[in-house]
């Protein structure tokens, strides 16, 4: 049998740099100096859960993480929980987003604008955030990508029915992990305008759009019964609109750089819709109900990179005619430069400093400061969620208001006694740990179990220990011995 040469190997994928990029970002640091903030931590507690327990759980709190969270569960069955597996996933989901602008980018514009593209996708800051957090939006952020790669290839003649039913599919699956993603319908829709798209085009993106709207539609309808989970974002101010508006900003400027024909699959025309549209979605939706943060459309991110690459890709060219040898070198020059002005932020990022408060930071202090049948509390109730994560550093530790535990109870913070009985429980313990925020606020608003525990300590304890740490709180109370009335 005569052996034949082999052939010679093709190009590298234009994919295939940003997604080793992606991930080796991704990699770096992934356990942020082992600490886990309180929404990693309910992916952590949820996931883990049996199977029955979780589904009663969903009835109960985060309808809109059920799929994410089942996903997770499957993971944590077969690998075990860590902060590995925990953020892993997104990790790999976002360089998947990262391959999909890839793609889009060397079809409509060049493989130099892809791979600008697939590379400043996960150095931007919002990105970087969701690169290692445990949560979905980075899957979200891959199935906004994947539905925007099949776009363009059904605008530019390639496939049929088929491929617009796995559009409708991708669509479907983004949302089930998270409904506001659906925002990315409009941004769809803005660019079958732009590019002048026929009848054809607009009737199968039509019933594939409604058949993914109609498949969310219930978890929607259910989730909205679960909107006091929402309650804590702030309406939306004029301050907190600076960020998109700088957003808008630079991509109106890359789509003047780039100068798109009009009625053309361009990168302008599928990167400024994906950039503008969901964040003046989210806005929008944020004067009927406040849910304006930036984490719920990191999906649009991928437009912005996506223009990035466009207008890297124009500057080359320009150059090309007169400093040949500079337009060659500055791709890597722009990533060498953008890694050095972005290195302060990515190491703020993967340090435990970076995210709201640390669980596991908290639980370390506790386990330092209680002794032995010493009594715990917490306020709110959610805060429960260290000694969840933890539970080795609460040995010791009687949880005296708890009566239903969050798991048996299909909530995140468990049951509690009703204040009375609180207070009781309370005034018959010697030494308290208070586990709380850093920032602790007594408000009149505050439930009224929240306020026994803190009008119980106030009045019959003194406290004699008292640490924050990484935005959460940690205070010993010692109860005060009753004065002597002596007889005169």
């Amino acid at each position: 049998m005569t052996s034949h040469p082999a052939g010679p190997r093709g190009p590298t994928p234009v994919w295939a740099v940003p997604v080793l990029w992606t991930v080796l970002l991704g990699l770096w640091g992934i356990t942020r100096q082992h600490s886990v903030w309180r929404d990693e931590a309910a992916t952590w507690l949820v996931a883990q859960r049996p199977t029955g327990q979780l589904w009663h759980t969903l009835q109960h709190v985060d309808a809109v993480h059920g799929l994410y969270y089942l996903w997770m569960h499957a993971l944590f069955t077969c690998f075990g929980p860590g902060l590995v597996t925990l953020r892993l996933p997104s990790v790999l989901a976002m360089a998947g987003a990262a391959a999909c602008v890839a793609v889009v980018g060397r079809r409509l514009v060049g493989s130099r604008a892809g791979l600008v593209g697939g590379l400043a996708l996960p150095l931007l800051p919002a990105v970087q955030f969701q690169l290692q957090d445990g949560r979905s939006y980075a899957l979200v952020a891959a199935g906004a990508g994947l539905s925007t790669l099949l776009l363009v290839t059904l605008l530019q003649g390639r496939g049929g029915t088929g491929r617009w039913a796995a559009y409708g599919g991708v669509v479907l699956v983004t949302g089930l992990l998270h409904w506001l993603s659906l925002l990315i319908l409009p941004a769809h829709a803005v660019t079958l305008l732009w590019t002048r798209a026929g009848r054809g085009a607009w009737a199968r993106w039509a019933g594939a759009s409604a058949g993914a709207v109609a498949g969310v539609l219930p978890l929607i309808l259910y989730s909205r019964g679960q909107a006091r989970q929402v309650a804590w974002i702030p309406p939306l101010t004029w301050h907190m609109a600076i960020g998109p508006s700088v957003l808008l900003v630079v991509g109106g400027l890359a789509a003047l750089a780039t100068r798109p024909p009009a009625g053309r699959l361009s990168a302008t025309a599928v990167g400024l819709p994906l950039l503008a549209v969901p964040q003046l979605g989210l806005m929008g939706l944020s004067f009927i109900q406040p849910v304006f943060l930036d984490r719920y459309i990191v999906f649009s991110q991928l437009g912005l990179a996506l223009l990035i690459g466009a207008v890297l890709d124009v500057a080359a060219r320009a150059a090309a005619p007169r400093l040949p040898r500079a337009s060659t070198w500055l791709v890597p020059a722009v990533v060498v430069v953008a890694v050095a002005a972005l290195l302060p932020q990515s190491l703020a990022t993967r340090s435990s400093a970076s995210r709201v408060d640390d669980v596991l930071a908290v639980a370390d202090r506790v386990r330092a400061l209680h002794r032995d049948g010493d009594a715990l509390l917490f306020v709110p109730a959610f805060r429960r969620d260290t000694a969840l994560v933890s539970p080795e550093d609460f040995t010791g530790l009687r949880d005296i208001a708890l009566t239903c535990p969050p798991a048996e109870s299909g909530t995140l913070g468990g049951e509690e006694a009703d204040p009375a009985t609180i207070r009781t429980l309370a005034l018959s313990e010697r030494r308290i740990l208070l586990v709380t925020d850093a920032h602790l606020h007594d408000e009149p608003s505050s439930p009224a179990r929240d306020q026994a525990k803190l009008a119980v300590l106030r009045e019959h304890f003194t406290p004699v220990a008292d640490e924050r740490v990484r935005g959460r709180r940690v205070t010993v109370y010692e109860h005060r011995p009753h004065p002597r009335h002596d007889p005169i």
